[in-house]
């Protein structure tokens, strides 16, 4: 028995050595998180700088050369009617996608379209476009033709329409190009590409950061349990080492009482590491294959009074001194639940409300009854939970954050069960935490069940 007992030593202090490991690490994974995170914004919001800025300089070049080709066009027109161009204002962008051209002389549309297609083909402007001509007598945009551009035959073509109208000239005609944006998109394809690339790589980094951050998590969900483990199995196993060292005295034979009395010490500490041990399997249990409900019809009032004065026999053979206030329904609380299930949701409840409720805790149990719900409520006059963990006290091993104090026992596993219990009968459980102190923990439970529209697992603060 002593050589079993040096051998458990021996793994806590292999486990004491492993957890120092994990804060190193943890450290170390902390330094590089945040030059980490800067390092993808910043490449994320640099590639959007000089992608935006591409796209404004290239727009700002196509824009020029249809100036000039419209210029162009404008004085040749001028030309051809042996006319005089104004001195200023020939070409004018009235939009992104539309241009409006003086002239100052009547227009021949054949001869329009003719020099617009020169013009443009010559400054490889490669881009749909449709014109339309002013007339002064019907005060209209007289449509002229939708023109396709050799590269880009799948665009739809534009069905006629009017173009906007420009007030300040008399004789002139209107360009514009509807599929400009796209155009643009197209030619800066390269652009778009290395773009692509630069994010995939940005999104890969980040999905390795998260997986670090996430398995740093864990890392510490663990530290915290082997802590919590270590401390619990510390003193069951020293005072089994201290009992064993006492019958091991050849002299222990002539006292039968006092043998007796340290046999029972070591079965009553046996059985608490056992149920410890059995505590952890039946979490790793529920969390690889499910938990199993077998639902009834059942009065939540009784279910209450029976697990309460249940609950206060064990806090007496401990030893610990509570009060237990109960409060029921003055109707009956007819549910449809597992009723095992119920009964270790509320044990865990009212364990965690006595651990956390300091010398003299103050417990209070409530059922009330509604049209379609029934609430359970329980509420202690510990401390409270403050609120940044109020989601994370339901995840299995965590137990909320003491420094190096281990005043109260457990592996973090009471309310990760609450939780699934609740999830699997498809409940609702909210924890409210007054700012005058205490805990409360209340269980929304709909008194049709299989018709329930609730969320599993919803927390409202």
């Amino acid at each position: 028995m002593q050589k079993n007992v040096k051998t458990c030593n021996l793994c806590v202090n292999e486990l004491i050595r492993f957890v120092n490991d994990l804060l190193m690490q943890r450290q170390t994974i902390r330094r590089l998180t945040i030059p980490a995170t800067l390092s993808i914004i910043g490449i994320i919001l640099t590639q959007i700088y000089w992608v935006s800025n591409a796209f404004n300089l290239k727009e700002k070049q196509l824009d020029q050369s249809i100036h000039i080709a419209l210029q162009t066009v404008a004085e040749q027109i001028a030309a051809y009617n042996k006319s005089t161009l104004p001195i200023a204002d020939v070409v004018n962008q009235v939009a992104s996608d539309y241009f409006i051209v003086n002239v100052n002389d009547v227009i021949d549309v054949n001869i329009l379209e003719s020099y617009l297609k020169r013009e443009f083909s010559k400054r490889n402007l490669q881009l749909d476009f449709e014109y339309g001509i002013y007339d002064c007598t019907t005060d209209k945009m007289m449509y002229g033709s939708y023109i396709r551009s050799s590269s880009h035959t799948e665009e739809p073509a534009i069905v006629s329409r009017e173009l906007p109208k420009y007030d300040k000239f008399i004789y002139y005609f209107g360009v514009s190009f509807p599929h400009k944006k796209r155009y643009l998109l197209y030619d800066m394809r390269l652009w778009a590409f290395s773009s692509f690339l630069i994010l995939a790589l940005v999104l890969f980094f980040a999905y390795a950061l998260y997986v670090i951050l996430a398995q740093r998590r864990l890392a510490e969900i663990q530290k915290d349990f082997v802590d919590n483990m270590t401390h619990e199995f510390q003193t069951p196993i020293s005072t089994i080492n201290i009992a064993a060292d006492v019958l091991m005295n050849p002299d222990i034979v002539k006292q039968p009482e006092r043998l007796f009395r340290y046999a029972q010490i070591i079965k009553k500490e046996t059985q608490r590491l056992q149920k410890q041990v059995e505590s952890i399997l039946q979490a790793n249990r529920a969390e690889r294959i499910g938990l199993t409900l077998q639902k009834e019809m059942l009065n939540l009032n009784e279910l209450a009074a029976e697990t309460v004065s249940y609950f206060q026999l064990q806090l007496k053979e401990k030893g610990i001194e509570a009060s237990i206030k109960l409060s029921l329904s003055e109707v009956p609380a007819i549910i449809n639940a597992d009723s095992s299930h119920l009964t270790n949701l509320i044990i865990n409840l009212l364990d965690n409300a006595v651990k956390y409720s300091g010398k003299k805790p103050e417990i209070y149990l409530e059922v009330v009854s509604e049209n379609e719900r029934v609430i359970l409520r329980v509420a202690d006059n510990g401390p409270g939970i403050p609120e940044q963990y109020h989601k994370k006290i339901f995840q299995k091993f965590y137990r909320i954050p003491t420094g190096n104090l281990h005043n109260v026992k457990g592996f973090g596993l009471g309310l990760h069960y609450v939780g699934n219990i609740v999830k699997a009968h498809d409940w609702q459980i909210r924890l409210n935490c007054p700012p005058s102190g205490g805990s409360i923990f209340e269980i929304v439970i709909p008194k049709k069940s299989q018709n329930c529209s609730c969320q599993p697992l919803k927390f409202c603060m």
